[in-house]
């Protein structure tokens, strides 16, 4: 991470910031993020993130923060921190609170961005999955937000980790796939690309949202009993693509030609 931050219309040092410990995204998980790419100094595609946090917003009955200011402060951090290539994480709270579980009448929100630069070569290899005994819940108007609350994601990978794995699955609530623990999944069946459905409990992802607009794959399910009709698979997300290896015992193909694609369109 960049030790320069910005926070709330002020680009500080990390030792400078500070944030109130009535805080009820610290207390609470009450705020929402988004992990932005930064690519030749700027965010090519902040707008669609700046849209789903509003979403967010409105599903958490939270009034929106002011997006002049945070446009101002992507670009205001992206110049302080010389940022050329690589990361910056959105994060917006409900604000300082009292006790308890309900709001302030006038909240206060806390606007944090912290930046990264890009690693080399993320993800090189291929992950081999473990099928998470957490699940997403597709009818939950909260599986369509990036919250705080991100201990689901969190404990799967922990789980995935210490049975020997990269990364992994979490079913919907319905018995199909509904994504990876920090992704969303592509996978190649029967010769057409699929990712699984809101329904299903995946997130609305900003790269899933641009190759089902640019029709470079459909929604379907996926339940779990039908994992051998996938024959290659892919996490996406804003900042990476990753080639699938295995789920649990049963072993994917590597499609060089098909990732080429994907990454090409996602990331140029």
């Amino acid at each position: 991470m960049s030790g320069l931050l910005w926070l709330n219309g002020h680009v500080l040092t990390a030792a400078e910031a500070r944030i109130d410990p009535a805080d009820r995204g610290f207390l609470l998980g009450d705020g929402l993020f988004e992990t932005i790419r930064v690519a030749g100094g700027v965010a090519p595609h902040l707008e669609r993130h700046l849209e789903r946090l509003a979403q967010g917003c409105a599903i958490l009955m939270m009034f929106p923060p002011n997006f002049a200011t945070l446009r101002g402060g992507v670009k205001d951090l992206i110049g302080a921190s010389k940022l050329r290539d690589g990361s910056m994480r959105l994060t917006v709270t409900r604000g300082p609170g009292p006790r308890g579980l309900e709001p302030p009448v006038r909240p206060s929100l806390t606007m944090l961005l912290t930046c990264s630069p890009a690693t080399p070569a993320p993800f090189s290899t291929p992950a081999r999955m473990h099928v998470s005994r957490f699940t997403r819940d597709g009818t939950s108007p909260l599986s369509q937000i990036k919250s705080l609350n991100y201990l689901p994601g969190v404990m799967a990978r922990l789980e995935a980790s210490a049975a020997g794995y990269d990364d992994a699955l979490l079913p919907g609530a319905n018995g199909a796939v509904a994504e990876g623990s920090a992704a969303n999944v592509v996978f190649l069946s029967h010769g057409a690309l699929t990712t699984p459905s809101l329904d299903d409990g995946a997130l609305p992802g900003t790269s899933r949202a641009r190759l089902l607009e640019a029709g470079l794959c459909s929604e379907a399910s996926l339940p779990l009993s039908r994992l051998h009709d996938v024959e290659a698979g892919w996490l996406v997300s804003a900042l990476t693509l990753r080639a699938i290896d295995n789920i649990g015992a049963y072993r994917l193909r590597q499609d060089a030609d098909t990732e080429k694609t994907l990454r090409q369109f996602l990331f140029g």
